[in-house]
């Protein structure tokens, strides 16, 4: 999957196009290299909550807010799709 990503462009610049993965590896480098030697912990709990909020945003608009579609696509059941809109207040 391509994602058009700005990362650190200015306004001005294009967006470049990398997979979803390479935006991952290189938020993650990024993220490490701001760390500057500190401890981290719940790292996996923090990356998908940063990653699932949008992206369940982004599907809610993509099925124009059908629930059922939108459970398809992600491929979750409807009712596990229900509770994390609410945890994230996309209701």
């Amino acid at each position: 999957m391509i994602v058009s990503t700005m990362n650190d462009a200015s306004p001005a610049e294009a967006p470049t196009s990398q997979t979803l993965r390479e935006a991952v590896e290189t938020s993650m480098a990024r993220y490490f290299e701001h760390l500057d030697g500190g401890n981290v912990t719940d790292l996996y709990a923090m990356v998908m909550a940063e990653v699932e909020a949008p992206l369940l945003q982004a599907v809610m608009v993509h099925t124009q807010g059908n629930q059922t579609v939108a459970s398809q696509v992600l491929g979750l059941n409807r009712g596990t799709l229900r509770k994390k809109l609410k945890q994230y207040d996309l209701l």
